[in-house]
């Protein structure tokens, strides 16, 4: 009995035991499972703020695209602008070029011309006036009496890479105007036409006033000289407008004197008034007189002779 006993109680002290290792097991299970719970969650807490984060400069990246593709298409109509301005002239040049080749490409003899009533011929009184008013102002103005063609040098006219008139060339435009308006030229239709030298546009100001290359440039400038004879009372069905750029020197583009001479912006007295009535050889200009010019600016043929060429 005393035996049984003590067989009884191990057998309850083991199952005790045993017992109590079971319940520990699980305990230490879920104690690493906590860990582990943990672990992941600021795993999860620090990849969502690193995908808050990533969501934030993508938004800025693609706030910066949105505006890149604004501009994108800004330039894109300024440019589509631009080239259909460049058509618009190149059209304009090609209409002018076929009532212009004659005159400029092969012009007759004074004499001839005088003798025969045809081409470009201009009455005596005003042939006068105009070789006068170029000969008051030699700096600025050269007349061609063989084509009718009144020759403003650019370097004088403009400040380099501009199309804006110097004070000295409106003033001799408005003496010029004069003769345009009297009696002898008034019904002449006229052709304004621009001329570079074959050096590239490639000052950033000039570009950014709008003179993106030398079509531009020479007939902005055109356009400079007509506006000015219409603000001196000059109609404007009279004026036809026109930019060359560098397509039609008059002398080598390889000197700097060349170059000087191919800028230019000439004024034609076409050979018909305006609506097709001829002019006639006796009318007459009214008495003038022409102040020659105290001084040449820096743009002068005597400052360009010192000076190299300025970048335009």
């Amino acid at each position: 009995m005393a035996r049984m006993l003590k067989w009884l109680g191990l057998a309850t002290l083991s199952f005790a035991l045993t017992g109590s290792l079971v319940g520990c097991v699980p305990q230490e299970k879920y104690n690493a499972k906590v860990l582990e719970n943990s672990a992941l969650s600021e795993q999860l807490n620090d990849a969502q703020q690193e995908a808050s984060t990533s969501k934030a400069q993508a938004s800025a990246y693609r706030s910066q695209l949105d505006q890149l593709n604004d501009r994108l298409t800004t330039d894109e109509a300024m440019r589509n602008n631009l080239d259909s301005q460049n058509k618009e002239l190149a059209s304009q040049n090609a209409q002018l070029d076929a009532q212009l080749k004659d005159s400029l490409n092969a012009p007759p003899k004074v004499e001839q011309i005088l003798q025969s009533g045809v081409g470009n011929a201009l009455p005596a009184p005003l042939s006068n006036a105009l070789s006068e008013f170029a000969a008051d102002n030699p700096n600025l103005v050269e007349f061609d009496a063989a084509r009718g063609i009144v020759k403003f040098k650019s370097d004088v006219t403009f400040a380099t890479g501009s199309a804006v008139l110097t004070p000295e060339a409106k003033s001799v435009i408005e003496k010029f105007a004069t003769i345009l308006n009297s009696n002898a030229a008034s019904g002449y239709e006229l052709q304004v036409a621009g001329h570079t030298d074959n050096v590239p546009v490639t000052n950033p100001k000039t570009i950014a006033a709008g003179h993106l290359d030398n079509w531009y440039l020479s007939a902005h400038r055109a356009i400079s000289v007509a506006k000015a004879l219409m603000g001196q009372g000059v109609s404007k069905n009279r004026l036809a407008i026109a930019g060359y750029g560098d397509q039609r020197p008059v002398a080598d583009n390889g000197t700097a004197a060349g170059r000087k001479q191919n800028r230019r912006v000439e004024v034609l007295i076409l050979g018909t008034r305006h609506g097709g009535v001829a002019q006639s050889a006796s009318d007459t200009v009214e008495p003038r007189h022409v102040a020659h010019p105290a001084e040449l600016n820096k743009d002068s043929a005597a400052a360009s002779d010192a000076q190299p060429e300025m970048e335009r």
